[in-house]
């Protein structure tokens, strides 16, 4: 299984609807509103066949009113 973060950078006013919609997707396992410059985290399970960045491109870009993401993949867990 890997594991990937997705930043997610929303149109104005469209965050709460943005998140809904990603935590619908098939392998978003939380999102979450956060300060800085990105308005959601996504945490991600992916199987270690699936290719990240089609699942970027088709299934976490696609969703309307994001303008920007920024992906973040993991290596390892220490807890």
């Amino acid at each position: 299984m890997q594991t990937i973060f997705v930043q997610v950078k929303c149109e104005l006013g469209l965050s709460y609807r943005v998140a809904e919609e990603l935590a619908d997707i098939d392998g978003v396992s939380e999102v979450y509103s956060v300060s800085g410059p990105y308005d959601l985290l996504a945490k991600c399970y992916l199987p270690d066949e699936d290719d990240v960045g089609h699942f970027v491109n088709h299934r976490i870009q696609s969703v309307s009113g994001i303008r920007d993401t920024l992906t973040i993949i993991t290596f390892n867990a220490f807890s």
